[in-house]
């Protein structure tokens, strides 16, 4: 895990992220040497706010693991359906560890104030931003230096 953004999708501000996995998913494409581009990540890590069924659903209907956490409402609601409910979803707490690479991404890229702010009234303008803070993020993990 680098930390490294693959895709950016914006929405207005009253749209949950949960209902734009499916479209963050669809823009990742990572180049390859030979062939044609990466579109499916090994694993999502996510917090408990992507935890919905259909998300699950969605993600090993791709062949991508899951490592998202159960809200504590839905094991209370699968245990009150008792055997009916199904068995609890698997979770390595190791692997989820590891999202704290996430959270940090999300933390350099609001360095930025016109980003954490969000100055820019334009959609384009501020998806601009956040290309540009992304491609620096991506040039400094490569080594490269930034004026940042």
């Amino acid at each position: 895990m680098s930390g490294k953004p693959l895709s950016l999708w914006l929405t207005g501000g009253n749209t949950n992220d949960t209902t734009e996995l499916e479209a963050v998913l669809d823009g990742i494409r990572v180049s390859r040497p030979i062939g044609r581009p990466r579109t499916r990540p090994d694993r999502v890590i996510a917090d408990k706010g992507y935890s919905s069924r259909g998300n699950r659903k969605l993600l090993t209907g791709r062949g991508i693991k899951v490592t998202i956490p159960e809200r504590d409402d839905q094991k209370s609601h699968r245990l009150k359906r008792g055997p009916g409910g199904g068995r609890p979803y698997t979770f390595d707490s190791q692997i989820y560890r590891g999202r704290n690479v996430v959270e940090r991404c999300f933390s350099w890229l609001k360095h930025w104030r016109a980003i954490a702010t969000r100055y820019d009234k334009k959609a384009t303008n501020y998806l601009g931003a956040l290309t540009v803070a992304s491609l620096l993020l991506w040039a400094r993990r490569a080594g490269l230096r930034d004026s940042t």
